[in-house]
């Protein structure tokens, strides 16, 4: 039997730090483009139904999105604190705490989920209206979110509890079970769709069933011989709930940022029905794909870093901590650099991508140049936001989530249509802004107030730890 790497077993004290975030990264990553597939896919196919039909649909699923993204972000209020309090118990080799915190996310995602379904199906027509769905759009939204609101449970309880595997060392476990639903996905989206004609509601049943068997694949893993920290059932009987208010405070910056992402969009798509109909919607919609499908290697690279921050900055070898922060500051800039010209110069390609309509392409390919002219910036954001979360400063986390969308984002794209003629190309003008002061802002405050701070604490030489 192969003997298991000190990754595996989710040491990251020892090692070069690029090489340990780039070893988490790398299966984050595709495992996050497999989880994005769930959504995108299902965007392609009803995009390229034929005829008007096809414009609807889209339309109507991107009507959805403000409600996905608040399943997301009440499943990041306990993934995104648990996962990095997790990694820093391990770090101070905490065995016990670490398995309690594991635990309290596991039963707080579970309830999480099905509160959720249940919810949102109850007020689901006054919030698709509220949305700015009109009469033709809301039965194709409905159709869809009626179908996948039976699945947020998987979605809590799966794509929640994937941190705890990273974490672990085992972050090419997490890309497989995300590969083998979506590989099951792509088979049913066709089918679902066009051979049984249950369109939208097929593509959401593909969605469902795909994420119930990642859902089974991480739970699997996660009481199973192969976990570092593992869950027995009589555990699961006695989560401290004492841990969950710390749990919450630091998720509070996740679930901040994927709440806002819900209502930007919801200010987004009814700003763009009153000002452009469901045309801008539907274009809106495609820019949102495309966000998503870029984002992925940014999001798989802070994503594999916080757990080797977290570790380290628990084990007290700031230096390390330091490493990783730049690191992950210089492959983000990179990145997002060379994708905002990228799509300067190929807008058609990106759009065709998601839809056949002429008329969307045309329309489209000014508005999505202009979202995405300061995606650059958006890195610093990123860097800024994963920094504090990574070292679990909580209230700094909290702060930039809401100062770059509430406090920048919302007020723009209701101020802007009605500045200089600007219309509807206001609403995309105003993420290009937000990213450059929200950006900087995240990023000076924890480069100044955080980063060169960290020397102080530095380990003495003869510590005996990693550089």
């Amino acid at each position: 039997m192969a003997k298991k790497t000190k990754t595996e077993k989710g040491n990251f004290k020892e090692g070069k730090v690029s090489s340990l975030i780039l070893s988490q990264a790398v299966p984050l990553t595709l495992a996050q483009l497999i989880q994005v597939v769930y959504n995108i896919v299902d965007r392609i196919y009803l995009g390229h139904m034929p005829g008007a039909e096809g414009g609807a649909a889209l339309t109507g699923v991107g009507l959805s999105f403000p409600v996905i993204s608040l399943i997301a972000a009440f499943t990041n209020l306990f993934a995104t604190g648990g996962a990095p309090l997790c990694a820093i118990a391990r770090g101070k080799r905490d065995e016990k705490r670490a398995l309690d915190i594991e635990v309290t996310t596991l039963v707080s995602q579970l309830i999480n989920g099905i509160s959720c379904g249940v919810i949102f199906y109850l007020f689901k027509r006054p919030l698709l209206y509220l949305l700015g769905a009109s009469d033709v759009t809301y039965a194709y939204a409905s159709d869809y979110l009626s179908v996948y609101l039976l699945g947020t449970v998987f979605i809590t309880m799966g794509t929640g509890m994937n941190g705890f595997i990273n974490l672990q060392g085992y972050a090419d476990r997490a890309m497989v079970y995300m590969i083998t639903g979506a590989a099951i996905n792509l088979i049913l989206d066709p089918l679902f769709i066009f051979r049984f004609h249950m369109e939208v509601a097929g593509a959401a049943a593909a969605s469902v069933i795909s994420q119930g068997i990642a859902f089974v694949l991480v739970l699997r893993f996660l009481f199973g011989k192969n976990a570092v920290i593992k869950i027995r059932f009589r555990d699961l009987k006695h989560p401290k709930w004492r841990l969950l208010p710390e749990i919450m405070t630091l998720g509070l910056a996740g679930f901040i940022m994927s709440a806002t992402n819900c209502a930007v969009q919801a200010v987004c798509n009814a700003t763009l029905s009153l000002h452009g109909g469901d045309l801008y919607v539907g274009i809106m919609t495609i820019i949102n794909s495309v966000r998503e499908m870029i984002s992925l290697p940014i999001n798989g690279l802070t994503a594999g870093s916080q757990p080797v921050i977290s570790f380290n900055f628990g084990a007290g070898d700031n230096m390390r901590v330091k490493q990783g922060i730049r690191f992950m500051a210089a492959v983000s800039i990179g990145y997002t650099a060379l994708m905002w010209l990228l799509i300067i110069l190929f807008p058609t390609f990106f759009l065709t991508m998601f839809t056949s309509e002429e008329t969307i392409i045309s329309t489209g390919k000014l508005p999505l140049m202009i979202y995405f002219s300061g995606f650059i910036f958006m890195a610093l954001q990123f860097v800024g936001q994963s920094s504090f979360v990574a070292l679990g400063k909580a209230k700094q986390s909290i702060f930039f989530s809401i100062f770059r969308k509430v406090i920048i984002v919302v007020p723009l794209t209701l101020l802007l249509p009605h500045i200089g003629g600007l219309s509807v190309l206001g609403v995309f003008l105003a993420e290009p802004i937000s990213n450059f002061l929200g950006g900087l802002a995240s990023f000076l405050t924890m480069y100044i107030g955080t980063y060169r701070k960290l020397t102080v604490c530095a380990l003495p030489t003869g510590s005996g730890q990693g550089s």
